[in-house]
């Protein structure tokens, strides 16, 4: 089969080629899928460039997320499974078989049915994101009737955490840094977007509302004065991005606030709360309340342009289809 892969970590045009390798077979447990999209993630750009250092069993198939169609499972493994469309997750966590090549191969339960109204480009959006924006919502309990604020509603993560919210019955604010990705957060189904480089920010959100329960925050650094200022006490702030420098905390004003600062990475959830978000996010596109970002293709062959697509921001969601 043709793969991307790498066999170490670097700039993506220099480490990222596409070659022909022997296809896997399912082992015990497992299902072989025809990838027909795979998705590229922060976490994807992070582990090839060596700043999330990870082994490297002689090459490595880049990207976690997919979707595709399973053709053949391995023991173990309902034989009826074979021609199921499914969306994949967690695909190259700990294993050499990422998503961007023809074929891969993964534990059957991280292949997950894909409704028929959902196309693979959106199911090749799902995993690391939505499954990020599931736990930073519902990890303490549900949101129903809550106030929740999204940074950054435009992103992967920050675009389902408002659909999820919103399907889960909370009030939902986020801040954006332009008028397209306002566009992106406002069709998401935002009750409020904030431009932050236009308005100000705690004065608008707090004339919509008087304090929020539960901050959902791609930056905390830059962020954590904005978050500290429309809390209560009692207010959760979840963040799942790390920064390029590592903020410093004001501990006093934490304390004043009396707020919670919870930290996750979704490599390390346990696995029921793995199990609850692939449940919730299944549900949620069988019931059409899940929409993708703006899609930019490309071949398997411009697997590098994709990464570094990832790399510089584009907004929207990079699709790679092998």
């Amino acid at each position: 089969m043709r793969a991307a892969l790498y066999r170490r970590p670097g700039p993506a045009a220099e480490v990222l080629h596409v070659e022909e390798i022997e296809r896997p077979q399912p082992g015990p447990g497992e299902v072989l899928v025809r990838v027909r999209a795979s998705g590229v993630n922060p976490t994807d750009f992070k582990s090839r460039a060596g700043m999330t250092p990870r082994p490297i069993d002689e090459f490595q198939i880049p990207d976690q997320d997919g979707a595709g169609i399973i053709e053949a499972v391995g023991p173990g493994v309902d034989p009826g499974r074979v021609g199921e469309r499914v969306w994949l997750w967690l695909a190259a966590a700990g294993r050499r078989w990422g998503t961007a090549a023809e074929w891969t191969v993964v534990p059957e339960r991280q292949a997950v049915p894909l409704p028929d109204g959902a196309s693979f480009e959106l199911g090749a959006s799902l995993g690391v994101p939505a499954m990020t924006a599931h736990y930073c919502l519902f990890c303490d309990g549900p949101v129903n009737g809550q106030t929740v604020l999204v940074a950054g509603g435009a992103g992967a993560v920050g675009h389902f955490a408002i659909e999820l919210a919103k399907r889960a019955g909370a009030r939902v604010i986020t801040t954006v840094s332009s008028g397209e990705k306002a566009a992106l957060a406002e069709k998401a189904g935002a009750d409020l977007v904030v431009n932050y480089r236009t308005s100000d920010a705690v004065e608008e959100i707090r004339a919509f509302a008087s304090t929020v329960d539960r901050v959902i925050e791609v930056a905390l650094g830059a962020d954590l004065e904005l978050d500290l200022a429309v809390s209560r006490p009692g207010t959760t702030i979840v963040t799942y991005a790390a920064e390029a420098a590592d903020p410093v905390l004001p501990v006093r004003a934490c304390m004043a606030a009396n707020v919670i600062v919870r930290f996750m990475l979704l490599y390390h959830l346990p696995a029921a709360a793995l199990d609850r978000a692939v449940a919730d996010i299944t549900a949620a596109l069988a019931a059409g309340d899940l929409t993708g970002l703006p899609v930019h293709k490309y071949p398997l062959d411009h697997i590098a342009a994709a990464h570094e697509a990832a790399e510089a921001g584009v907004v929207g969601k990079i699709i790679v289809t092998p």
